[in-house]
């Protein structure tokens, strides 16, 4: 994917933030671009905006947490470009909280959304890719908080971890199907992620009351974000360069080797346990 002219992008949540901005981006190296979203009022004024720079856009509604929704949604990219080459599945909502008090629905809809909305844009779009045979990428949008998990924002955080295990496992399988795959991991970005309760379904409680993310207590901690251009930019960079795992935020990387150094050691001391002992050497499996 280093020619990017004459192809396609499909972008869920693209009406705003992260997925707005690379909408832009991808469109100002050549491509066409679908962008998909479930704000109706918001998703139309983006393609206008994206019209008036001379992108060639177009805008689907769409709930991410629907396998029905997303399969049309690609027929209507199909429909208007033809073909689909690269997928931004960015689409994303969170809320917080202390443990025990997150309404059960608040966990239904983070997962609904940041998981299950990747998994049909991987399993909706990766035939459609492989249809034209041009090859492709996949773009999947999780966090920092994926790899740092924070007690304030454990939905959040656990939904993330989700699209990065998943993403991992996707990308040799994807590979091998000439279509590369990006996992997208940025920090605070400025953007209102925080008030992503706008697009809460009725099915999950509806808009009415504040997410743990609105509240005071939370929501100080996203101020100071990057602006979704330059995420969007580096989104460009890791595309053209078939890089798997994509920050922004390289400020993270002693709390991330902090992490991996406790991860390390636990192995230590599994090497070293009494209960292990007798066990034996043994080969890694070979899934891997």
């Amino acid at each position: 994917m280093q020619d990017l002219d004459g192809k396609t992008a499909f972008i869920t949540g693209g009406a705003s933030g992260i997925g707005r901005a690379m909408a832009e981006a991808f469109g100002r190296q050549g491509m066409q671009v679908m962008i998909a979203d479930i704000e109706a009022d918001a998703l139309a004024k983006a393609v206008e905006q994206l019209r008036a720079l001379g992108i060639t856009a177009e805008g689907v509604v769409t709930d991410v947490t629907s396998r029905a929704s997303v399969r049309s949604a690609s027929e209507a990219a199909l429909a208007a470009f033809g073909k689909v080459h690269l997928v931004c599945n960015n689409a994303g909502v969170g809320t917080g909280g202390r443990m025990t008090e997150i309404p059960e629905r608040d966990w239904n809809w983070v997962f609904d959304v940041n998981v299950m909305g990747v998994v049909h844009g991987v399993e909706t779009f990766t035939p459609v890719i492989r249809a034209h045979g041009e090859g492709g990428h996949i773009v999947n949008t999780a966090s920092i908080a994926g790899l740092l998990a924070s007690p304030g924002l454990t939905p959040y955080s656990g939904s993330k971890s989700a699209v990065v295990s998943l993403s991992e496992a996707w990308a040799p399988q994807l590979a091998s199907r000439k279509i590369g795959l990006s996992i997208l991991c940025p920090g605070i970005v400025d953007t209102n992620f925080r008030h992503s309760r706008r697009n809460r379904q009725d099915a999950y409680g509806g808009d009415k009351e504040l997410s743990g993310l609105e509240k005071p207590e939370m929501s100080a901690g996203f101020d100071g974000g990057v602006s979704p251009a330059v995420v969007a930019a580096r989104v460009v960079e890791a595309v053209k360069a078939d890089e798997l795992y994509v920050f922004t935020h390289p400020e993270y990387r002693p709390i991330l080797r902090e992490r991996f150094d406790r991860i390390l050691a636990a192995f230590d001391a599994a090497e070293a346990s009494a209960a292990l002992a007798g066990v034996g050497d043994r080969k890694p499996p070979a899934w891997r």
